[in-house]
């Protein structure tokens, strides 16, 4: 197969899990006898710095182009300390979201076993937590119409039929994969788009006998993936809360650097961890490259590549059993990796497996 690959890597420790996504993907292509070429494309601050738009026409058409886009991260202290900014980083993610019509964002929470005492819950709640968080990507208040001066402001919560419908095809469908097994996350005791949200999804519920489908409020949802993580199997939600709860969620595996995913819809997909940028950590190799490698199974999976991916689950797992881990889940007294060490590691697996 030949893969045409779009590599944004944007800001701060993006270009350093990049390279270990690339070097990965080319790892894995060689083994299985695929083709792939990378493009190079700004965006985020980077772009901002250097042609003014953090998603400029060249690296859209540079997207639209590719198979797929490896993207990593962006954001930059400069512009989240100035809210005057008329121009922010994470406008080029929204943009390129909005212009591949990416609807569907795709993350999987999962517990790692020899992992398990890293994360802030009891291990007793978190073993065996696996579930996936559906967002709509395109819709609701990052999208809807803003206002503000310096006396009031608002964002506008606005989603139609179809744009509900599709995102909740999208967790019928992944349901009917798993477990059969899909809660809705709304606010409709509160918020009207809410309530179309709850109306659409059990007007559709009917067509899926075989998945048991349950509603809960945003609130509740929060306490219950705290409370019992193992109770989710797909949860599919709009696009403000599927943003705060899939970060709850990285903390059930007990570090952000380990989740990947992908968004996906009517254009060229994108595959990205799910941390942001972490500018303090740029240049210091210390940044957990896992999500990123991830992220390229993801990729492959997508594709219907199964053997790739789940090669590349078993080097990650290989890794993190033989303690290759950068410092923020290393246990204590493990000998010290890098970002660039831990990706060489399973590079070097991958091509002897």
């Amino acid at each position: 197969m030949d893969f045409k690959i779009a590599v944004l890597a944007g800001d701060g420790i993006g270009p350093e899990i990049s390279v270990q996504g690339v070097d990965v993907m080319t790892a894995v292509c060689e083994k299985f006898n695929h083709t792939v070429s990378y493009k190079y494309a700004l965006c985020g601050a980077h772009a901002i710095d250097e042609v003014g738009d953090p998603f400029p026409e060249d690296t859209y058409r540079i997207c639209k182009e590719a198979d797929a886009v490896l993207f990593s991260a962006v954001g930059d202290p400069k512009f989240d300390n100035d809210p005057t900014a008329k121009v922010r980083p994470e406008q080029g993610l929204l943009a390129m979201r909005k212009k591949l019509g990416l609807f569907a964002n795709i993350r999987p929470v999962q517990t790692f076993k020899c992992l398990l005492h890293k994360s802030p819950l009891r291990a007793e709640l978190v073993e065996g937590a696996d579930f996936l968080c559906i967002r709509e990507l395109t819709g609701g208040m990052y999208f809807g119409e803003k206002y503000q001066d310096n006396d009031k402001a608002y964002d506008t919560n606005y989603y139609t039929r179809p744009e509900i419908e599709r995102i909740l095809k999208v967790g019928f469908e992944y349901a009917m994969k798993r477990r059969k097994h899909l809660t809705v996350v709304d606010k409709a005791n509160v918020l009207a788009s809410s309530r179309l949200w709850r109306q659409i999804a059990q007007e559709m519920a009917p067509k899926y006998p075989e998945v048991t489908t349950d509603y809960m409020f945003v609130d509740n949802a929060a306490m219950r993936m705290i409370q019992e993580p193992t109770f989710f199997d797909v949860m599919v939600t709009e696009n403000t809360f599927g943003d705060i709860l899939t970060d709850e969620g990285s903390c059930i595996s007990g570090s952000m650097g380990l989740l990947p995913s992908a968004s996906t819809g009517e254009s060229t997909p994108v595959f990205e961890p799910i941390h942001g940028s972490w500018p303090q950590a740029k240049g210091l190799n210390i940044a957990n490259p896992l999500a990123q490698i991830l992220s390229v199974a993801m990729l492959f999976e997508y594709f219907d590549c199964k053997e790739e991916g789940a090669l590349i689950r078993r080097a990650v797992d290989a890794s993190l059993d033989a303690c290759v881990r950068t410092p923020e889940i290393q246990v204590e007294g493990g000998a010290k990796y890098g970002t660039k060490e831990v990706g060489a590691w399973i590079v070097d697996y991958i091509k002897k497996a």
